[in-house]
């Protein structure tokens, strides 16, 4: 059985800022399971019996090769798209997380095609459709830190 296809998959989300407003983002290669070539938050699975903010900080290490600091947790969000001609379902437990600039690496170079610091006003195009979803619910909560 697959995570989001046959059942509601659930993930972790985390949007990394430099506590100046920056915030990093990485781009997905061509090797990515899908939404190619677009900039994401990161994020990954909720694995069976972790703890979401245990997850959040596991995967930001593996991603960012830096430790973070969990700032506030953002509510739920359903993401519902399609994906190979078939509709996935996800929820994404979205976090806000801060992380030193410096030191911050591409720690999964088989998915991610370059990192990069963005401003919320000035984010690169194309967005992950997740990352929109979450934005669309949540940019006031996650502009706020500024």
């Amino acid at each position: 059985m697959t995570p989001g296809i046959d059942y509601i998959g659930i993930a972790v989300s985390f949007f990394c800022h430099d506590g100046s407003g920056n915030f990093v983002l990485s781009k997905r290669s061509e090797r990515c399971r899908d939404e190619h070539h677009r900039w994401e938050c990161g994020g990954g699975k909720l694995e069976y019996g972790e703890d979401p903010r245990e997850a959040v900080l596991r995967e930001v290490q593996e991603e960012y090769g830096v430790e973070g600091t969990i700032e506030r947790e953002l509510p739920p969000v359903s993401l519902i798209r399609e994906h190979g001609g078939r509709n996935t379902h996800w929820i994404a437990l979205p976090f806000l997380v801060r992380i030193p600039r410096d030191g911050v690496l591409i720690g999964d170079p088989e998915a991610m095609a370059e990192l990069g610091w963005f401003r919320m006003d000035a984010l690169p195009a194309p967005l992950h459709s997740g990352m929109q979803t979450i934005l669309e619910r949540h940019r006031h909560l996650i502009i706020g830190i500024e």
